[in-house]
């Protein structure tokens, strides 16, 4: 188990950069909204490819933290259902430092109690479910299925849904990879580097480091059936569970 204790220069360094990233989005906001208002929303993609990155790019330099990007691959594969280990608080800032092509974050109903995720989530075709209600979370990612194909936009999802969960791979749910299976797109695994060891779960307190985000080779979905979809995505869990170097891993592999 990692030493998650704290240091004071940790918690300075920590909530500086908070305090840094909401100036700088409160700041960026009504550009951001300009922006995407007189384009009607087609600077979306520019948003979240190139803007998105150098608002939390401060975050890193405060915090001491070197972020990396490794693609294992010789492109991106877009369009994609792209996937993430999560366990970390740094895992939303990781996000948005990869500039993906195309992508849009399915993220959880609550981010929009903040009034600035919430206008610029909705213009830029952010999609928030209600993970608790998985019935609902499954139509309302059904519905968004034309507007993703229309568009030739990549989603990024969690398998491990919550950021709170025993070991360091939890179990995966099926939504990411039934969506796949729907759109008919390959997924590409992401694996996150250092977050866990650099935040603990909820905490908003991190260590300097290195974080990498590992971005790995597709897996194509057109042989994938409701009938091999488990088997599949215990494939898929097993490579993060190499990849973190986990053994002898007693969680259940589906959600």
């Amino acid at each position: 188990m990692s030493n998650h204790s704290f240091t004071y220069r940790d918690y300075l360094r920590s909530y500086t950069a908070i305090g840094m990233f909401f100036i700088i989005l409160l700041l960026a906001t009504p550009f951001i909204l300009v922006m995407l208002i007189l384009s009607l929303g087609r600077l979306s993609n520019f948003v979240m490819e190139r803007i998105a990155p150098l608002i939390v790019q401060p975050i890193f330099w405060i915090s001491g933290i070197t972020f990396n990007k490794h693609l294992h691959v010789e492109q991106i594969t877009s369009p994609a259902v792209f996937i993430i280990n999560h366990s970390s608080t740094l895992d939303m800032a990781t996000l948005l430092a990869l500039g993906l092509p195309n992508i849009r974050f399915v993220a959880k109903w609550q981010f929009q109690y903040n009034p600035i995720f919430l206008l610029i989530g909705r213009l830029t075709g952010q999609i928030f479910i209600r993970r608790k209600k998985s019935e609902k979370a499954i139509a309302k990612l059904q519905k968004t299925y034309r507007r993703i194909l229309q568009n030739n936009l990549s989603v990024m999802m969690a398998p491990e849904g919550s950021r709170s969960h025993p070991g360091i791979i939890g179990s995966f749910k099926k939504g990411p990879f039934r969506m796949a299976m729907d759109l008919g797109y390959p997924i590409v695994p992401v694996y996150f580097e250092g977050n866990r060891e650099l935040s603990k779960g909820g905490s908003l307190v991190t260590k300097p480091g290195t974080l990498t985000a590992h971005i790995h080779p597709p897996i194509e979905t057109a042989d994938w059936n409701l009938d091999n979809l488990e088997e599949k995505i215990i494939g898929v869990r097993t490579n993060y569970l190499d990849w973190a170097e986990v053994k002898n891993d007693s969680v259940s592999p589906l959600g």
